[in-house]
């Protein structure tokens, strides 16, 4: 039933995308957004955990205030989506036009003197978008995807960011050492790592309580030397702004110490742009791990 169940929504899902780019961008737009709003009045699963997740991060705010950040975050959340489904339509110059960078040079200057680099980013904005627009300037772009069910839809997506010029690599199996080699040829390694998918996941405080966040990029700078670069990518009224921020490798503790205290470095950058832009903020699964922080809100 499962397995049936998870066909029929990845044929629905690809089905979806086809539709969508026929459709006229505005139209195609307006009707995500309204599919928004009604989302947000059902109150699923989904919307319950990142309204949760989201009185982390502004547990200040009134309850109307909430309410508000809720809706522009489903906002941008299903932006993302239109977006990914029209995104194989976008000329060169649409791309390259509609991406601004603070601290760009952080990157460019690492991969043009052949270091290689590994840029650590949170599920925010279109990484795509932005991993489109440094794969333009010709980097060797390789990131890691989770696999998808039914295998169509991951292979789906797979197809989708390798036309975007990119190098996927399946989660699991040598994956590390593969990223290790691409950086030591000068690539450019991006991996999404606001949430652990592993058993092996590195305790940090986010928002003032304990969540995990996975080793690899910490690891991946100490064995190879490429810097580390924290991105942060919003939303702005054309594009994206994507904020670059380096982090410091230490030079004194054991590895167990380095890594504990680069992945903390990577969750106070990550924190540093959710909450200037909390609503480009696209988690909606669980990541903190004590416990539901909904029933202490007003909502």
């Amino acid at each position: 039933m499962k397995k049936t169940f998870e066909n029929a929504s990845g044929y629905a899902f690809l089905i979806t995308w086809r539709i969508v780019r026929w459709l006229p961008e505005n139209l195609a737009y307006r009707f995500f957004y309204l599919l928004g709003r009604k989302l947000v009045k059902r109150n699923g699963k989904s919307i319950v955990r990142l309204r949760a997740n989201l009185a982390r991060v502004k547990p200040e705010y009134s309850q109307a205030q909430m309410h508000q950040l809720l809706s522009q975050a489903i906002d941008s959340y299903l932006r993302y989506w239109c977006d990914t489904f029209r995104f194989p339509d976008w000329s060169p110059e649409r791309v390259m036009s509609t991406v601004r960078v603070n601290n760009e040079s952080l990157l460019t200057d690492a991969i043009a003197a052949g270091k290689g680099a590994i840029v650590t980013l949170p599920h925010a904005g279109n990484w795509d978008h932005a991993g489109a627009y440094f794969c333009a300037k010709g980097m060797r772009l390789v990131t890691v995807a989770e696999r998808l069910k039914p295998e169509k839809l991951f292979l789906k997506f797979l197809a989708y960011r390798e036309a975007i010029g990119m190098e996927v690599l399946p989660l699991g199996g040598r994956v590390m050492a593969t990223l290790a080699q691409r950086l030591r040829k000068g690539g450019l390694v991006a991996l999404v790592a606001d949430r652990d998918l592993s058993n092996a996941g590195i305790e940090v405080e986010f928002f003032g309580a304990p969540a995990k966040m996975p080793a690899g990029p910490a690891l991946l700078a100490i064995s190879t030397g490429a810097p580390l670069i924290t991105a942060y990518v919003s939303y702005t009224r054309d594009g994206l702004l994507i904020d670059f921020q380096l982090v410091e490798i230490p030079v004194i503790g054991s590895q167990e110490e380095k890594v504990a205290r680069i992945v903390q470095q990577c969750a106070n950058n990550f924190a540093t742009g959710i909450s200037a832009y909390p609503q480009d903020w696209h988690m909606l699964q669980r990541i903190w791990i004590d416990g539901d922080f909904k029933e202490r809100v007003d909502v």
